[in-house]
């Protein structure tokens, strides 16, 4: 069984680890997250684990921001000091619900129950197989921004670019406002739906609702004006004007 732990209390995630082990011997902990930041960029990367294990109130927020920037197929068992999110943590794909200090009844409890309500399903490699496959088909519909030491989360249709710049990644809004990004372009370009978004040179990925003019630039060259008029000399390569075209007149 692979386990993901998700917890900013080194010693609270150390006991366990050490108590999973004990309870049982078949587990494998994948990775230990610390913050929203770290989970919801392992969960964008990775494919999804047999159970995970997730603390509510960590350094940056609490884990149900999680669930807000990234979709988790995985069962959660909740580990918390208080129980005034029971409810809420029940509004997701919760399993159970642990208070701490977690006691070694409880966790042989909870696992028992996630092994009584996932039994009959397929298995780990088979849905795994099936996760990958509605990854693939499944493209992102907003992205969790960290802005100091504030979180926002900005939907697709708000974005009017992706763009580098300097070697760095960045994200410009309808709005203008610009934010960086930890994904390369080429990453990007495999989050977003090709039928919005169309990668027109190497360093710009734009949305088709932000495009207001396009311009005869060249022999065999286009220029795109942006909605905001703010982002300028976007040119559409050479070699992908005639795909862009055809993107275009759907």
């Amino acid at each position: 069984m692979k386990v993901v732990i998700i917890e900013d209390e080194y010693l609270a995630a150390e006991k366990l680890v050490q108590l999973l082990r004990h309870t049982e011997q078949q587990i494998e902990v994948l990775t230990l997250l610390e913050s929203v930041e770290d989970s919801v960029n392992w969960f964008v990367a990775n494919p999804s684990p047999d159970l995970v294990f997730m603390d509510i109130q960590l350094d940056d927020g609490i884990s149900f921001e999680i669930f807000d920037a990234v979709k988790i197929d995985a069962p959660v068992i909740f580990t918390t000091a208080y129980d005034e999110y029971a409810i809420r943590a029940f509004k997701v794909n919760s399993v159970d619900y642990l208070l701490k200090p977690i006691e070694e009844t409880a966790l042989k409890s909870a696992i028992k129950k996630f092994k009584k309500i996932y039994s009959e399903q397929k298995s780990f490699e088979e849905r795994v197989s099936r996760v990958m496959e509605q990854i693939s088909n499944k493209y992102k519909t907003r992205f969790f921004i960290k802005i100091g030491n504030r979180f926002q989360s900005i939907k697709i249709n708000d974005i009017c670019c992706f763009f580098v710049e300097e070697r760095n990644t960045f994200l410009k809004s309808v709005k203008g406002k610009i934010f960086d990004l930890d994904y390369s372009l080429d990453q990007l370009h495999k989050m977003v739906d090709p039928a919005q978004f169309f990668r027109v040179n190497r360093n710009f990925l734009v949305n088709i609702n932000c495009i207001a003019e396009i311009i005869s630039y060249s022999t065999n060259r286009l220029k795109l004006k942006m909605e905001d008029n703010k982002v300028e000399g976007v040119i559409v390569s050479r070699d992908k004007v005639s795909d862009f075209k055809r993107w275009m007149d759907r």
